[in-house]
Parts: C-alpha cells; structure tokens; sequence
C-alpha cells in the first residue's frame, strides 16, 4: 500500500514506520515569523528542506518514532556592525524522538540528550522547519569582515566649536583662586 504524506498534516508515525523521506523547496514567503525576521527582504528565497522518518528499538525492546530534519536558508538581515545588509546562512540538522502524549513528552524532554515530541496523526512540520530556523539565527547578525570601514567614533564638527568657544570652569576657578589673599 502506498501512502502519500503531506508535510502539513503528516502522520508522523506512519511516516517513521514506512522509513519515509520528504523533502522541500518553498519560498520564504511562505514562513511568515522567518520573513519578518528577514524585514521583509528576500521572500522569493528557498527554504530547503529534508526530513527522514525511521522507527529504532530502544534498549528495552520498544520501538521509538524518530524524525531527522535538515533544512536551510539564506536570509537577508542588517549587519550591526557596519548597519549594511548582511545574507545569514542558517542551516539546522536535528533528530526529534516522538512519544504518545504531550506530559510524556515534556517529562522526558528534561532528560533526553534529543528534543522529544509528542506523536500527531495531523503534525505540521512547517511550524517545526520554521521553529528551529529561527531558533538557530545569530543573536547579533553581523559580517565576518564588513564591506566598508567601520566608524567607531562620532564627532561634530558644530559641537567642537561649540566646545571650544566655552571658557574652561577649572581656568575661571584657579582665576579666582589666584586673585584671592589670605
């Protein structure tokens, strides 16, 4: 029996069991959070994606339903270094075990070395490629050598002179100092 799985409504054990593999190119405008992370900018992008199902048996003879994703995209930010655009390259490739309920999940997630989920007949692994790739962006997006000299210092010429025109209260106070006797 063949079986057609939709990355949106994905029966994620079914898809493990059937050693399944999806994969995906989709523009980035169809991840609304990554888009506004972009500005906006590159929505014609790709995101690429793979996922692989598979079922293992643990050590005590259960079967465990695992999904392995890659994805990656290239999305346009602002370096904050130099303030010019910058094209960040995210890429994720993380394994993700499932088990039957969410209070299972959340239990053992604390101590499992993988992240644990909870098993859907209607998973949307569009909600989880965009989880990860935002959860994967540089705090701080910056070039690894910016394009253009980076002004580290601020200087006005307007206040300068303005500076300059200004007595010096240290002078006025020595002046006065100076013209008092004791």
């Amino acid at each position: 029996m063949s079986h057609e799985f939709v990355a949106t409504r994905l029966d994620v054990k079914a898809f493990a069991k059937a050693g399944a593999v999806l994969t995906g190119q989709e523009p980035l405008s169809q991840f609304e959070r990554l888009l506004e992370e972009a500005g906006g900018q590159g929505a014609e992008r790709p995101v690429q994606w793979e996922v692989r199902g598979e079922t293992l048996t643990d050590a005590s003879g259960f079967a465990q339903v695992w999904l392995h994703l890659n994805a990656q995209v290239s999305l346009p930010q602002t370096c904050q270094r130099c303030l010019g655009p910058v094209d960040v390259d995210v890429s994720v490739d993380r394994s993700f075990r499932f088990v039957g309920s969410e209070a299972q999940a959340e239990a053992e997630d604390e101590e499992a070395e993988e992240d644990v989920l909870a098993l859907s007949r209607d998973f949307n692994l569009h909600e989880l490629i965009e989880d990860e790739l935002l959860m994967d962006l540089p705090v701080v997006p910056r070039h690894d050598v910016c394009p253009t000299a980076v002004k580290l210092a601020a200087q006005d010429a307007d206040f300068d002179a303005a500076q300059a025109g200004k007595p010096n209260p240290f002078a006025a106070l020595a002046g006065l100092k100076g013209g008092k006797s004791s």
